[in-house]
Protein backbone atom coordinates (compact mmCIF):
# COMPACT_ATOMS: atom_id res chain seq x y z
CA UNK A 1 0.00 0.00 0.00
CA UNK A 2 2.81 2.39 1.01
CA UNK A 3 4.43 2.22 -2.89
CA UNK A 4 1.11 2.35 -3.81
CA UNK A 5 0.51 5.94 -2.61
CA UNK A 6 4.17 7.27 -3.39
CA UNK A 7 3.11 6.98 -6.86
CA UNK A 8 -0.13 8.29 -6.91
CA UNK A 9 1.21 11.21 -5.68
CA UNK A 10 2.73 13.89 -7.52
CA UNK A 11 5.70 15.87 -6.05
CA UNK A 12 6.43 18.13 -8.98
CA UNK A 13 3.77 20.71 -9.86
CA UNK A 14 2.53 20.00 -12.72
CA UNK A 15 2.64 22.36 -15.45
CA UNK A 16 -0.87 22.72 -16.22
CA UNK A 17 -1.80 23.27 -13.38
CA UNK A 18 -2.38 27.31 -13.15
CA UNK A 19 -3.32 27.69 -9.40
CA UNK A 20 -0.34 26.50 -7.97
CA UNK A 21 1.52 29.98 -9.73
CA UNK A 22 -0.85 32.15 -6.63
CA UNK A 23 -0.56 28.86 -3.81
CA UNK A 24 3.15 28.70 -3.09
CA UNK A 25 4.16 25.90 -1.15
CA UNK A 26 1.30 23.87 -1.76
CA UNK A 27 1.52 19.67 -2.12
CA UNK A 28 0.48 18.31 -5.41
CA UNK A 29 -1.51 14.65 -5.61
CA UNK A 30 -3.65 12.85 -7.57
CA UNK A 31 -7.03 11.07 -6.89
CA UNK A 32 -6.36 7.56 -6.68
CA UNK A 33 -7.97 4.99 -8.83
CA UNK A 34 -11.36 4.29 -8.77
CA UNK A 35 -12.11 7.47 -6.70
CA UNK A 36 -13.35 9.37 -9.84
CA UNK A 37 -15.82 6.56 -11.51
CA UNK A 38 -19.40 7.83 -9.52
CA UNK A 39 -20.55 4.73 -7.60
CA UNK A 40 -22.66 4.38 -4.32
CA UNK A 41 -23.15 7.50 -1.79
CA UNK A 42 -21.21 5.90 1.35
CA UNK A 43 -22.20 6.72 4.75
CA UNK A 44 -19.78 5.01 7.08
CA UNK A 45 -17.45 7.38 9.15
CA UNK A 46 -14.19 7.65 8.85
CA UNK A 47 -12.34 4.90 10.99
CA UNK A 48 -11.08 7.50 14.57
CA UNK A 49 -6.99 6.21 13.50
CA UNK A 50 -7.21 8.31 10.18
CA UNK A 51 -8.26 11.60 12.12
CA UNK A 52 -4.87 12.91 11.91
CA UNK A 53 -4.22 14.97 9.23
CA UNK A 54 -0.03 14.01 9.10
CA UNK A 55 0.96 11.35 6.64
CA UNK A 56 -3.04 11.38 4.82
CA UNK A 57 -1.74 11.78 1.44
CA UNK A 58 -2.69 8.17 -0.41
CA UNK A 59 -4.36 7.17 3.37
CA UNK A 60 -7.45 5.43 2.79
CA UNK A 61 -9.55 8.43 4.87
CA UNK A 62 -8.30 10.77 2.06
CA UNK A 63 -9.24 8.48 -0.58
CA UNK A 64 -12.87 8.98 1.13
CA UNK A 65 -12.89 12.70 2.01
CA UNK A 66 -12.14 12.55 -1.86
CA UNK A 67 -14.88 11.07 -2.74
CA UNK A 68 -16.95 12.22 -0.44
CA UNK A 69 -16.83 15.76 -1.61
CA UNK A 70 -17.30 14.48 -5.82
CA UNK A 71 -20.39 12.98 -4.51
CA UNK A 72 -21.67 15.51 -2.75
CA UNK A 73 -21.30 17.75 -5.86
CA UNK A 74 -23.66 16.07 -7.43
CA UNK A 75 -26.34 16.72 -5.05
CA UNK A 76 -25.91 20.62 -5.48
CA UNK A 77 -29.07 22.67 -6.39
CA UNK A 78 -27.96 25.61 -8.28
CA UNK A 79 -30.02 25.85 -11.19
CA UNK A 80 -28.80 29.57 -11.57
CA UNK A 81 -25.54 29.39 -11.54
CA UNK A 82 -25.39 25.76 -12.92
CA UNK A 83 -21.68 25.93 -10.92
CA UNK A 84 -21.98 22.53 -8.52
CA UNK A 85 -19.29 22.53 -5.32
CA UNK A 86 -19.52 19.77 -2.78
CA UNK A 87 -17.66 19.64 -0.08
CA UNK A 88 -16.19 16.97 2.46
CA UNK A 89 -15.28 17.85 5.98
CA UNK A 90 -13.10 15.43 8.38
CA UNK A 91 -13.38 15.91 12.07
CA UNK A 92 -11.12 15.42 14.88
CA UNK A 93 -13.05 12.17 15.91
CA UNK A 94 -13.09 11.33 12.02
CA UNK A 95 -16.19 11.30 10.98
CA UNK A 96 -17.21 12.83 7.68
CA UNK A 97 -19.58 15.11 7.00
CA UNK A 98 -20.95 16.39 3.39
CA UNK A 99 -22.03 19.23 1.92
CA UNK A 100 -23.31 20.71 -1.35
CA UNK A 101 -23.97 24.47 -2.56
CA UNK A 102 -27.86 25.09 -2.13
CA UNK A 103 -29.25 28.58 -4.24
CA UNK A 104 -31.96 30.30 -3.86
CA UNK A 105 -34.17 32.42 -6.34
CA UNK A 106 -33.18 35.55 -3.69
CA UNK A 107 -29.21 34.67 -4.44
CA UNK A 108 -28.10 35.99 -1.42
CA UNK A 109 -30.07 33.36 0.64
CA UNK A 110 -28.02 30.70 -0.86
CA UNK A 111 -25.11 28.29 1.01
CA UNK A 112 -22.01 27.36 -0.19
CA UNK A 113 -21.06 23.27 0.11
CA UNK A 114 -18.38 24.26 2.61
CA UNK A 115 -20.52 26.02 5.35
CA UNK A 116 -23.24 23.60 4.51
CA UNK A 117 -20.85 20.51 5.93
CA UNK A 118 -19.35 22.68 8.76
CA UNK A 119 -22.88 23.66 9.64
CA UNK A 120 -23.88 19.78 8.92
CA UNK A 121 -20.95 18.97 11.60
CA UNK A 122 -21.83 21.42 13.75
CA UNK A 123 -25.39 20.37 14.07
CA UNK A 124 -24.33 17.15 15.17
CA UNK A 125 -21.91 18.44 18.10
CA UNK A 126 -18.39 18.69 16.14
CA UNK A 127 -16.44 21.72 16.59
CA UNK A 128 -12.69 20.04 16.00
CA UNK A 129 -11.44 19.39 12.46
CA UNK A 130 -8.29 18.15 10.71
CA UNK A 131 -9.23 18.50 7.26
CA UNK A 132 -11.82 18.90 4.50
CA UNK A 133 -11.47 18.36 0.46
CA UNK A 134 -14.12 20.36 -2.24
CA UNK A 135 -14.67 19.26 -5.78
CA UNK A 136 -16.37 21.41 -8.58
CA UNK A 137 -16.58 21.11 -12.26
CA UNK A 138 -14.27 23.94 -13.10
CA UNK A 139 -10.99 23.09 -14.97
CA UNK A 140 -8.95 24.87 -12.13
CA UNK A 141 -8.58 23.93 -8.67
CA UNK A 142 -11.65 24.93 -6.71
CA UNK A 143 -10.49 27.09 -3.50
CA UNK A 144 -13.40 28.74 -0.81
CA UNK A 145 -14.87 32.01 -1.11
CA UNK A 146 -13.95 34.49 1.96
CA UNK A 147 -17.28 34.28 3.78
CA UNK A 148 -16.30 29.93 4.00
CA UNK A 149 -12.42 30.71 4.81
CA UNK A 150 -13.94 33.06 7.66
CA UNK A 151 -16.53 30.04 8.64
CA UNK A 152 -13.74 27.81 8.96
CA UNK A 153 -11.56 30.24 10.86
CA UNK A 154 -13.79 29.72 13.58
CA UNK A 155 -12.62 26.32 14.69
CA UNK A 156 -9.31 27.12 13.84
CA UNK A 157 -6.24 27.41 11.33
CA UNK A 158 -4.37 24.19 11.45
CA UNK A 159 -6.42 21.86 9.19
CA UNK A 160 -5.72 21.05 5.49
CA UNK A 161 -7.99 22.06 3.00
CA UNK A 162 -7.69 19.30 -0.49
CA UNK A 163 -8.54 21.70 -3.72
CA UNK A 164 -9.65 19.49 -6.52
CA UNK A 165 -9.37 19.43 -9.72
CA UNK A 166 -11.70 17.29 -12.58
CA UNK A 167 -8.93 15.43 -13.80
CA UNK A 168 -7.81 13.95 -10.19
CA UNK A 169 -5.22 16.22 -8.96
CA UNK A 170 -5.46 18.29 -5.97
CA UNK A 171 -2.98 20.55 -4.28
CA UNK A 172 -3.10 20.94 0.27
CA UNK A 173 -3.60 24.27 1.78
CA UNK A 174 -3.57 25.01 5.88
CA UNK A 175 -6.28 27.34 6.34
CA UNK A 176 -3.94 29.75 7.48
CA UNK A 177 -2.61 29.81 4.26
CA UNK A 178 -5.52 30.78 2.53
CA UNK A 179 -6.53 33.48 5.49
CA UNK A 180 -3.20 35.01 6.46
CA UNK A 181 -4.26 37.90 9.56
CA UNK A 182 -7.13 36.24 10.19
CA UNK A 183 -9.66 37.29 13.32
CA UNK A 184 -10.84 34.63 15.26
CA UNK A 185 -12.60 34.15 18.61
CA UNK A 186 -9.36 34.38 20.54
CA UNK A 187 -9.24 38.11 18.96
CA UNK A 188 -12.24 39.34 20.88
CA UNK A 189 -10.31 38.62 24.23
CA UNK A 190 -7.77 40.88 23.16
CA UNK A 191 -10.18 44.40 23.51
Amino acid sequence: MRKQAQKELNPRPDPDTSGLGMMPGARVGRYPDGVLQSGKYLTTPASPGWAGSAGMEGSECLQLLLQRCREAKDCAYCPYSRFPVGAALLTAGGEIFSGCNVENACHSMGVCAERTAILKAISEGHTSFRAMAIASDMSDFIVPCGACRQVMREFGTDWDLYLTKPDGTYIVKKLHELLPLSFGPEDLQKA
